[in-house]
């Protein structure tokens, strides 16, 4: 039995995240009271009868809080079930969600007569703080499309018949902040800058003018036989440590050029010699 826990603040894609699943045949239960988890996983493992062999639950906010604090200890307790369990904690920027619950018209569960939406907001980390520390795997949602959160979910959680691993490359800018889903992160920052060829500035890393730039510098060249070399090496142990997603992001100034470039390069050289490989570009308009 795989039983996954789905939380995460409101307005981050919890939803969503839930009916993915449910279309890949787990049976889905949504604002789970965090106490009754046991119960559920004792109930679905030991009914022998049962075709049920995936569970995901969303447990978040709506739970009480007395609940909410004592979930570490009742998921630790189904480690004695022998369960394999995980923990999707989906979020967004306080903005990000800020502006999803306007345009929606949505009332947040914690706003009321004495609570705004903004105190809401950030009122709803503090009390999944239990959840957050435990959580297997962190989805920033903030600037992800609803097709690409489905994607997400499907590639990170899906088992592969060919039991081999998921990379992604994913490029930033760390004027806008290092993604939080990264498992690795390498920061391009010090190669030659097409954003300072007037030229170039208005292009991005995946048109032949910044790349044939790139493609003719030097340390452009040696980073990436670098970072080849280092994933070369290491993701093969990554693999053999039963890991079935990794995401390598790799940082410049603003998201548009170095980082684009090196992304595209790196997924089309493990294209040679890997299924499943993806590639997104975070701060790319």
């Amino acid at each position: 039995m795989k039983l996954i826990v789905i939380s995460g603040r409101s307005g981050s894609g919890k939803s969503t995240c839930l009916h993915v699943l449910e279309d890949m045949g787990y049976y889905c239960v949504d604002n789970l009271p965090a106490s009754m988890l046991g119960t559920l996983a004792e109930r679905i493992s030991n009914n022998i009868a049962t075709d049920i062999q995936d569970v995901a639950v969303s447990i978040d906010a709506r739970n009480m809080l007395d609940d909410l604090t004592k979930f570490p200890d009742i998921f630790e307790s189904l480690d004695a079930r022998h369960i394999d369990r995980q923990i999707i904690f989906l979020d967004a920027d306080d903005n990000t969600l800020l502006k999803r619950f306007s345009e929606t018209r949505r009332k947040h569960p914690l706003t009321g007569k004495y609570i705004g939406l903004i105190e809401a907001i950030k009122k709803e980390r503090e009390l999944l703080a239990p959840i957050i520390t435990l959580a297997n795997l962190t989805i920033d949602t903030s600037s992800l499309s609803l097709h690409q959160l489905r994607d997400s979910i499907k590639t990170r959680v899906a088992p592969h018949e060919d039991d081999t691993m998921a990379v992604q490359f994913q490029s930033f800018g760390y004027k806008n902040g290092v993604p939080v889903d990264a498992d690795i992160v390498f920061d391009v920052r010090c190669l030659p800058n097409p954003y300072w060829i007037a030229q170039l500035r208005g292009l991005t890393g995946l048109e032949q003018g910044v790349i044939d730039y790139l493609d003719s510098q030097q340390e452009v060249q040696e980073m990436f036989n670098d970072i080849n070399g280092f994933l070369e090496t290491w993701l093969p142990r990554f693999e053999a440590n039963n890991r079935s997603y990794i995401s390598i992001a790799i940082g410049c100034t603003g998201g548009q050029h170095r980082s684009v470039y090196l992304c595209e390069r790196l997924k089309s050289h493990f294209n040679r010699d890997r299924i499943h490989i993806q590639v997104r570009h975070k701060d790319i308009n």
